[in-house]
């Protein structure tokens, strides 16, 4: 079809004898094989990540000022 009434231009390249694949958007992921922390385990690791925030706060202010 000419481009006149609505074709694509001649400098246009030919479309690809096989489409693109996609990723299939639908798909779920396979159930993950770990399990949810218990109580006890989730309250450690909050612990330790206070901890560790408390710490490198300790290193700034604790570190010379820069002039």
């Amino acid at each position: 079809m000419p481009a006149a009434v609505g074709g694509l231009p001649e400098s246009t390249p030919q479309r690809p004898a096989t489409p693109a694949t996609y990723p299939a958007v639908h798909d779920l992921p396979p159930p993950r094989a770990t399990t949810i922390l218990t109580d006890a385990e989730q309250k450690k690791l909050e612990d330790d990540l206070i901890a560790a925030r408390n710490r490198a706060e300790g290193n700034l202010l604790a570190a010379p000022a820069i002039p």
